[in-house]
């Protein structure tokens, strides 16, 4: 599995990881199987929030990781509405017991509420003094929120933005992943697929692209998707699988080469478009 160096962690972390948005719906003896075949395929960034089934995909991965813990990097989030500095503490502690670990590897604040930016980053501080987490950062921060945060913070943070980022969702190549680029932030991309067919049907013009790249390296069009959203340092992508024939897919899509022709057949194809006024996000 490709891996690269995340943010200023001083962790090399797999490029394709496993999200867990829904993944209770699969069905828990489903769920497992999933998650542990992506572990043996060297899919060890497990990715999941609070949120998330109102924490049974904290609990599934809690699960699944039982007894192999060692080597893996293991990340959560705190809602905005638990984000004072008392709530991130209280609901850090809810997000150990359900993943059944003593520490998380980052730790992030799902998106930004009306807590102070200031309160939410003195219980990260806290957190990693007590050695419950390794690092922090955010999601679905725009380029505003971030300068804000390293305002508050200093450099080296946040270690990762989890931002909304596909092939048909390309707004954040405009200002905050070039922010990231500069300034050491991992970018870690979910939903990575979208959430319409559309990108990989070859009835359209952009799908028959995908679909010829895909022929072209005995590849699937998801494939080339992922390593699309790849091929520019720092990125990171958290795909939900709940097959196993899914998580297989997708972590193959870290050996894929892409040539320049290629990439710029797909830039062409799903063209980022104009920058929008708001980062979007789901």
């Amino acid at each position: 599995m490709l891996s690269r160096p995340f943010g200023p962690t001083g962790r090399t972390v797999a490029v394709v990881g496993q999200g867990s948005y829904h993944l209770e719906n699969a069905g828990e003896q489903v769920a497992l199987e999933s998650l542990r075949r992506g572990l043996e395929l060297g899919m060890t960034h497990l990715d999941t929030a609070e949120m998330y089934g109102s924490g049974a995909a904290e609990s599934l991965i809690g699960k699944a990781i039982r007894g192999r813990r060692d080597g893996l990097f293991l990340v959560s989030k705190v809602l905005p509405q638990n984000a004072s500095t008392a709530g991130t503490l209280r609901a850090c502690e809810g997000t150990l017991a359900r993943l059944g670990t003593d520490h998380l590897d980052c730790y992030l604040l799902h998106w930004r509420g009306h807590y102070r930016l200031e309160e939410t980053i003195a219980a990260f501080d806290t957190l990693v003094r007590q050695g419950k987490i390794l690092s922090w950062g955010v999601s679905n921060f725009d380029v505003g929120d971030l300068e804000e945060v390293a305002a508050i913070a200093g450099p080296g943070h946040p270690a990762c933005n989890q931002v909304l980022y596909h092939l048909q969702e390309r707004a954040i190549e405009h200002a905050v992943l070039p922010w990231c680029q500069q300034h050491g932030t991992a970018l870690v991309a979910y939903t990575p697929f979208g959430q319409s067919p559309a990108p990989f049907e070859p009835a359209s013009q952009a799908g028959r692209v995908l679909g010829q790249i895909a022929a072209a390296h005995a590849a699937t069009a998801r494939q080339v998707a992922l390593r699309f959203l790849l091929r520019l340092p720092g990125t990171f992508v958290i795909p939900k699988a709940a097959s196993l024939q899914h998580v297989a897919d997708n972590a193959a899509a870290a050996a894929l080469s892409l040539s320049e022709k290629d990439v710029a057949r797909i830039d062409a194809a799903f063209p980022r478009g104009p920058r929008p006024r708001s980062l979007p996000m789901l």
